[in-house]
């Protein structure tokens, strides 16, 4: 396991990873799959209408948000293609060791399986109506072309990676963002709204889960 990770037991029993390089959870302490749920499905991929739903992650991490995504779609009729980039991906060997598999229902396990499985830069059949794109890309500095009706924008923090909350970023988020896309994360800082709101979306803020005041749901004018 790289040694600047380390599992994590939040308290809702599923694992996330404290970074010590970044000094940073990937997920909430108070709760990493109950976080995830909120802000992102409830939040997110159950707001959203289209059909399908194209989605695009900033920050694919453990996977945990396309497993619960995945998951969520098995109980839908929708087609979902999901696309997600990631600077570093994470080993085998921490994938392997983490629990949410077991927080996505009955077919937990082999989503999770085929979700860490699927090939890169390939787009995957992960069930019925469910396939993934994983990009292992810079963000900040490469190019990524698409028009997408969900953002999950789930990066490390602005006070950990200011750079990938920049007003840069959220001009290529919106660039592919269609007109009624709906973008959410976990952070609701003042210098994230303003940008947001410079590069054409209209900013709302909800209550957030166990340990975060608020969160942001934002759509694209």
């Amino acid at each position: 396991m790289n040694k600047s990770l380390q599992i994590v037991t939040s308290l809702d029993g599923s694992h996330t990873l404290y970074s010590s390089e970044i000094n940073d959870h990937y997920h909430s302490i108070y709760g990493a799959v109950q976080e995830s749920e909120y802000i992102f499905i409830k939040n997110g991929f159950d707001i959203c209408t289209a059909n399908p739903v194209h989605i695009f992650e900033v920050g694919f991490g453990t996977g945990l948000n396309a497993l619960l995504t995945a998951a969520k779609n098995l109980e839908e009729t929708r087609e979902v293609l999901y696309t997600s980039v990631e600077k570093y991906p994470l080993g085998e060997n921490i994938i392997r060791a983490l629990n949410h598999h077991q927080y996505a229902g009955p077919e937990g396990e082999k989503l999770s399986g085929l979700i860490h499985s699927a090939e890169t830069g390939k787009m995957s059949v992960i069930s019925k109506n469910f396939k993934l794109m994983k990009i292992h890309s810079d963000f900040i500095n490469d190019y990524i072309t698409g028009s997408f009706d969900l953002i999950y924008f789930d990066a490390f923090g602005p006070d950990k990676q200011p750079e990938i909350w920049s007003s840069g970023v959220f001009e290529k988020i919106s660039a592919l963002t269609k007109s009624g896309g709906i973008l959410v994360t976990y952070s609701a800082k003042g210098d994230v709204k303003r940008n947001l709101r410079a590069v054409g979306f209209d900013v709302k803020i909800l209550s957030g889960p166990p340990g975060k005041r608020h969160i942001i749901r934002a759509y694209k004018i």
